[in-house]
């Protein structure tokens, strides 16, 4: 099925028309311009993520004069049109807009003139203007569309696009010549429109289509016409042969398990001034591009799109399916690829370019596995690859009408390292402490495990839970997206005493986010009984868990946590008890095991210290509120081994023993155990934590 898949020519999506007049009765001009753009940017056929601007001219009252005025109304600086509310424009004076005219001459002023944009801000409005807004301001037109519709840039970027638009619009489309975004590009398409009154948009060679009318739904009728048709005509083309020039490799069977053992191998080699966060596909489109007897040439093009590339970077690390066990081949691939970046940087750069950046890919291709891409965190590295899918089409649809043209070395470069680019990235707030880093927590489901991901989640982290309750872990996880966002948070079910699931667990996350920095060892029970009622079955099952249960969870994330010593170390921190330090009348069983896997931690310790693993553990004592261990037998037995009743009374008793005279919670485990996996405990290892509120039997010096 696979190969089939791969063989066949991957149309492109035809736009649906979703304007409804119902909803737009009452809307305002402005309101009507939020309607347009949010069609437009929900709708992947017609805009990829963050990408496209639109606009429109209304007529406003002067908060200072009283009088009415012009203003542009435009998608400002950042942020995503399918998304974005009224807060996401920006609104300026029109006529000063056009008058910023008298202090431009030429294309050496584009920077200069982004500067000049703020001046311009219509009633305080603190949304920045973007440097696509001469593309709005100086064209006479209401309303105006710019988008980067994969099947648009297909012509824009290939060698017969020009010819292509001509057959299609015959002179209602023009073509323009690559132009960097900017006041110059805003000079040309004024110039253009001008001396075309018949025409209504334009081609921008490599970069998408500007398109004008007088109203909002002319605007957005239009819009959506011209890429459908651009898809039906692409997809005539397509429809003559294979894309690519055919299969080369197939696709493998197991290539999601071939990803999950190479993403940590290919994160581990990735240094830089943070760690990387990893995303994997297979998707058909990918499939089939890399698997082509053209991939080789078109992957060392690069891409096209200045929103493609400035995600992507000038070009993928492409690796050979059949020399991926090989760990020397991989250092030596990465080394290569930095090394060729820093020399572009060098034939490029200019004497006021910012200080290269990382050097390491961002997307890595795999005939027959397919894409793999990395990032500062999860979300940015699944939109680079969503990306460079956008660029997979768009060369597939570039080559069936001539040859695909990508982005010049030097223009890639100016539009890589634009100083104005550098200020944005030097006016971002400083990253979150776990950012770039990958939890697993076992029991991810219960009171501590829970509390243990929030915190770590909190600071930026992505977290694979686990748990043997497969629907109480999935439950945790869909709280836990709807709160910090889908991309940080996968489950997966897991029975910790089972060898084959605790693998399954680790591939899991080295599959979701490329490798792992902290596992927390959490999943537990608890018994109490009697030595005389103790039985074997009940003294087995708690080994099983507390015990044989860590040391497998340690055992298989070992070789995740050992290949980050170069990027200061991964952290194991198993929750133990103040059981495993203190005796406990009626439970040794559970206290045995305790301590069991309190001392494997120290002689891991030992053994990790040379990989940059650190291991440490917590013991809680009496955390009840919110734990599932106390919801069952336990809570019982352990209120009989005391005399007392199992409610208010056995709380209040565990409270009235400690030294502080204060309940436990599932947080301040949680607060602990986010001290062990962060930098703040960099220098500690072998080390336990007593999260007690004081107990001096379990003082453990």
């Amino acid at each position: 099925m696979h190969a089939s898949l791969a063989e066949a020519a991957i149309p492109f999506a035809i736009p649906v028309n979703r304007w409804d007049e119902q909803v737009v009765s009452q809307k305002t001009e402005a309101e009507l311009l939020l309607y347009r753009s949010n069609l437009l940017g929900a709708d992947l056929t017609v805009t990829n993520f963050g990408g496209g601007n639109t606009s429109a001219k209304v007529t406003e009252v002067d908060p200072l004069t009283g009088e009415e005025v012009e203003v542009l109304w435009v998608k400002g600086s950042g942020g995503d049109i399918g998304s974005m509310g009224m807060d996401g424009f920006a609104t300026l004076y029109q006529e000063k807009l056009l008058a910023l005219e008298a202090h431009y001459n030429g294309d050496e002023d584009d920077d200069k003139m982004v500067g000049f944009l703020p001046h311009c801000t219509f009633n305080l409005n603190v949304r920045a203007a973007s440097i696509d807004t001469p593309l709005h301001s100086l064209l006479p037109y209401k309303h105006i569309d710019h988008v980067h519709p994969d099947a648009i840039i297909a012509l824009a970027a290939s060698s017969g696009g020009e010819a292509a638009t001509k057959e299609l619009w015959g002179d209602e489309i023009g073509w323009l010549p690559w132009k960097r975004p900017g006041f110059t590009l805003g000079v040309q398409i004024r110039d253009f429109a001008k001396a075309n009154p018949q025409a209504k948009g334009a081609m921008l060679a490599g970069h998408g289509i500007i398109c004008w009318a007088d109203t909002a739904k002319e605007c957005y009728d239009q819009t959506v016409r011209l890429i459908a048709e651009a898809a039906e005509y692409l997809n005539a083309k397509l429809a003559s042969g294979p894309a690519f020039g055919g299969v080369a490799v197939a696709p493998s069977e197991d290539r999601a398990a071939t990803a999950a053992e190479l993403m940590p191998r290919l994160r581990a080699l990735m240094v830089g001034d943070r760690r990387k966060v990893g995303h994997f596909s297979d998707d058909e489109a990918t499939i089939e591009f890399v698997g082509s007897q053209d991939f080789g040439r078109l992957a060392e093009l690069g891409t096209s799109c200045p929103d493609h590339f400035l995600r992507t970077k000038i070009a993928p690390l492409t690796l050979d399916p059949d020399r991926l066990s090989d760990d020397a081949y991989l250092a030596q691939s990465i080394a290569e690829y930095r090394d060729l970046y820093a020399a572009y940087y060098e034939r490029c750069k200019r004497d006021n370019s910012p200080a290269m950046r990382d050097a390491n890919p961002v997307v890595v291709l795999v005939p027959g596995v397919g894409r793999m891409t990395f990032a500062k965190d999860k979300a940015t590295a699944r939109i680079a690859g969503e990306f460079y899918l956008n660029a997979i089409n768009v060369m597939r649809g570039a080559e069936a009408i001539g040859d695909y043209i990508a982005l010049d070395e030097q223009e890639a470069f100016d539009i890589e390292y634009w100083l104005l680019e550098e200020a944005k990235l030097q006016r971002m707030p400083a990253p979150k402490e776990m950012v770039g880093k990958v939890a697993l927590v076992t029991g991810g489901a219960g009171g501590i495990g829970a509390a243990s991901a929030e915190r770590l989640l909190r600071e930026g982290a992505c977290v694979m839970l686990a748990d043997l309750d497969g629907a109480a872990v999935a439950s945790m996880s869909a709280k836990f997206q709807d709160k910090f966002g889908s991309d940080v948070v996968r489950s997966v079910t897991c029975d910790v005493t089972d060898e084959t699931q605790v693998t399954a667990a680790l591939s899991a996350c080295a599959l979701e986010f490329g490798g792992l920095d902290v596992l927390v060892a959490n999943a537990g029970i608890a018994s109490s009984a009697p030595i005389g009622e103790t039985s074997l079955e009940l003294w087995n099952k708690n080994f099983d868990v507390l015990a044989q249960g860590y040391f497998l969870t340690a055992k298989h994330a070992w070789p995740l946590l050992e290949g980050m010593a170069a990027q200061g170390g991964s952290s194991v921190i198993f929750i133990g008890s103040k059981n495993a330090v203190a005796a406990a009348k009626n439970a040794s069983a559970y206290a045995s095991a305790k301590a069991a896997a309190n001392h494997l931690a120290r002689c891991l310790a030992l053994e990790g210290a040379e990989h940059g693993i650190r291991v440490n553990v917590v013991n809680p004592d009496a955390v009840i509120k919110g734990s599932r261990i106390w919801d069952g037998d336990w809570r019982q037995e352990r209120a009989g081994a005391h005399g007392i009743d199992s409610g208010e009374e056995l709380e209040d008793h565990y409270r009235q023993r400690s030294m502080l005279k204060r309940s436990v919670l599932p947080e301040d485990i949680a607060e602990a155990t986010y001290w062990f996996a962060s930098n703040a405990s960099a220098k500690s290892t072998g080390n336990m934590i007593n999260v007690d509120a004081g107990n001096a039997q379990a003082f453990t010096r």
